[in-house]
């Protein structure tokens, strides 16, 4: 059996070598109870669920949909310069798509919204290392933590919201759950999405009926550990009783299985090309060690000024205008235009 190359990023891109985000974002809790639990979480915001209940991409593809959300937050923290450049760009477009009018509250959503972006951002990073504490290397020390956070700000220039706005320590990210809890609802909506967000065999490729009893299990250890990762105000909004015994019960059996899979690189990329096969490329440099074509680490605007990209929050205001007009104006469905020219940078729709 013939191996694909792995071909070298052009340079670390953001972080590399000895950051905190390649240390947690490189285990393989991230892409599985990391990115589950964001998706989750991230329902609670009654305009994004807004955004993606009417977009219907989660019931209509939901592998494509994860597939695409793996590689682009792998993009931020492992691609190139100029690639994670280019999908920020394009991400831009992609969410330009994503307007519309609440139902509840008969306010309009733009998911381009700076404080949606934030919400999104937080969500994704502190679940990732919420897996990572409880099911892969443990507790951070304080100052690894604070590092991390300040990579995390790093990342959000690759967003729409304001690198400002990322809080900097563990407490000022308990904090700024607490000023959104009295923002968040969930409604029937919501909460079908989520209770399917937590169905990990919507992600899984189809399966011979002889490994149904399989595919159940595993996907009982991942929702309940997924559960276990959330506070109990949280899970309480949302519907989602779960004892304690559980929570520990899932916690040896999780950290034994994601030990072995990312004590292996081979494993790992296996693991990954079934669950997420647009981020292998991605990912493989940085799991097998394939060094970049060159050692440098940029910043964001460094990064913008070389390859010629605006600001994500000053991004395509063109395009964005357009789409305001149709859908608040005109009254027609947004374009899909940025969607469909997003496939070439983070992954088919089909």
């Amino acid at each position: 059996m013939t191996t694909t190359p792995v071909e070298p990023m052009l340079d670390h891109g953001f972080f590399g070598p000895g950051s905190v985000t390649w240390k947690v974002w490189g285990h393989v809790t991230a892409a599985v109870t990391g990115l589950q639990r964001s998706v989750v979480v991230e329902e609670l915001d009654p305009a994004l669920i807004a955004a993606v209940d009417q977009t219907g991409a989660n019931y209509a593809r939901p592998r494509t949909r994860y597939d695409r959300t793996v590689r682009y937050f792998a993009m931020v923290a492992f691609a190139d310069s100029r690639k994670v450049a280019q999908a920020a760009d394009v991400l831009v477009k992609v969410h330009a798509k994503a307007i519309g009018v609440e139902p509840v509250s008969g306010n309009h959503y733009d998911a381009n919204d700076p404080h949606s972006q934030l919400w999104i951002l937080l969500t994704g990073w502190h679940s990732v290392l919420k897996a990572y504490e409880l099911y892969g290397g443990g507790r951070l020390t304080p100052a690894e933590e604070d590092r991390y956070w300040e990579e995390c700000a790093v990342a959000a220039e690759f967003q729409t919201c304001d690198p400002a706005g990322v809080p900097r320590t563990r407490d000022g990210v308990r904090e700024y759950f607490e000023r959104m809890r009295p923002r968040l609802a969930v409604s029937e909506a919501a909460r079908k999405m989520m209770d399917h967000l937590l169905t990990a065999k919507v992600v899984l490729p189809p399966a011979p009926r002889l490994l149904t009893p399989a595919l159940w299990l595993v996907n009982w250890f991942l929702r309940a550990g997924t559960i276990a990762t959330m506070p109990r105000w949280m899970r309480k909004l949302s519907g989602f009783t779960q004892p304690r015994l559980v929570d520990l019960l899932v916690r040896p059996v999780l950290r034994l299985g994601y030990g072995v899979v990312d004590g292996n690189p081979r494993l790992k990329l296996a693991v990954a090309r079934l669950l997420a096969p647009s981020a292998v490329p991605i990912i493989a440099p940085y799991v097998l060690g394939v060094p970049p074509v060159s050692d440098e680490i940029l910043t964001p605007a460094e990064a913008r000024r070389r390859y010629g990209y605006d600001k994500p929050a000053d991004a395509h205001r063109d395009i964005r205008a357009k789409q305001h007009q149709r859908v608040f104006a005109d009254g027609q469905a947004p374009s899909d235009d940025g969607l469909l020219e997003s496939q070439a940078v983070l992954g088919s729709l089909s």
